[in-house]
């Protein structure tokens, strides 16, 4: 039995290889975030840096509500 992996086109979205609108997807294999085009067959993996890069630690604060 094969794992159906779920894909999600970005809207709006250019392909860096090709320049054609509207073919990029996004999906997870294995934990890892994909991007590929359809048209082309680009690929490009987030790296770990990348993925440690974009988590924010529990600590962060964005902004504090004062209520008056």
């Amino acid at each position: 039995m094969t794992k159906k992996t779920k894909k999600r086109f970005i809207a709006g979205a250019k392909c860096p290889s090709c320049q054609k609108l509207d073919t990029l997807m996004l999906y997870f294999e294995n934990n890892v975030e994909k991007l590929a085009c359809v048209s082309c067959d680009y690929k490009e993996t987030q790296t770990n840096d990348e993925v440690k890069a974009a988590t924010k630690t529990p600590g962060d604060v964005i902004g504090v509500f004062k209520p008056e």
